[in-house]
């Protein structure tokens, strides 16, 4: 199984792509596909049909998924690299250009 540096709950910000400097909360790590869904980024229109729960239809804006390679980690506003710490059994995740734990 992959290992990402980044978690669900996080704030990245998005360093490649249509949707470079865009902000946002990730809400969902999709392991297998190597891709997260981030709030508000990579909106995309999705036609519904009418069902018992929306009668009427019609067109929602959706997140659709981004590569994780085009996501890095917000510290303080800024894009931040991720390494690890280990003490005793605990393993930290820390900031590589202030060395503060996330």
């Amino acid at each position: 199984m992959t290992k990402f540096k980044i978690k669900s709950g996080d704030t990245v910000t998005v360093i490649a792509g249509d949707h470079k400097g865009s902000e946002g909360k990730v809400l969902q790590i999709l392991r297998d596909k190597n891709r997260a869904i981030v709030e508000g980024v990579n909106l995309v229109s999705k036609h519904t049909k009418p069902s018992a729960q929306s009668p009427q239809g019609g067109i929602v804006k959706k997140e659709a998924s981004i590569h994780i390679s085009n996501l890095s980690l917000v510290e303080d506003g800024k894009a931040v690299r991720v390494g690890y710490t280990v003490d005793g059994d605990t393993k930290t995740r820390i900031s590589k250009k202030t060395n503060k734990a996330i």
